[in-house]
């Protein structure tokens, strides 16, 4: 005979009731700190879009045996437009919405620096969503490509 004074049900019980009050605090805790999440997975996917878009349609050469191979005068042409019509780039690249509207920024590189920017300044303390691409520049006139990385910034 058990001298414990212990029975089963009553230790099922227990653990029972144990495991039902931690399974209510991890959820209750983990509701706490919802309001705090980042929604840069949503930008994130929203910049690579946008680059996508951009790069394999608008400012894209045509041919298509070449991946990311963008037009200069395109290219050209496109950063002067986000700077002088920003408003309605932003509207044609789908970044507004009835409740959302995301600001935009672009900047392209080469090895050793900055050819172009493009868009609003990026404000500190928001959350960013970048994509880059490296592409190749092809200048009509010349006949020529060039390396660069364009950098697609969504906030």
């Amino acid at each position: 005979m058990d001298s414990k004074g212990q029975i089963t049900i009553d230790y099922l019980i227990g653990i029972t009731i144990f495991l039902f009050a931690v399974l209510f605090i991890f959820n209750y805790t983990s509701g706490i700190f919802t309001p705090f999440h980042s929604n840069s997975d949503e930008i994130t996917l929203i910049a690579d879009r946008t680059s996508t878009a951009l790069v394999e349609k608008i400012l894209s050469e045509g041919d298509e045996t070449v991946p990311n191979l963008v037009n200069k005068a395109k290219v050209d042409t496109f950063f002067g437009e986000l700077d002088t019509n920003y408003e309605s780039t932003v509207d044609y690249l789908g970044l507004t919405g009835s409740y959302l509207r995301y600001d935009f920024n672009v900047t392209m590189e080469n090895q050793t620096s900055v050819m172009n920017t493009a868009g609003k300044v990026i404000p500190s303390g928001v959350n960013v969503g970048q994509t880059r691409r490296i592409v190749l520049i092809k200048n009509d006139a010349t006949g020529g490509t060039e390396l660069a990385i364009i950098s697609f910034r969504v906030w």
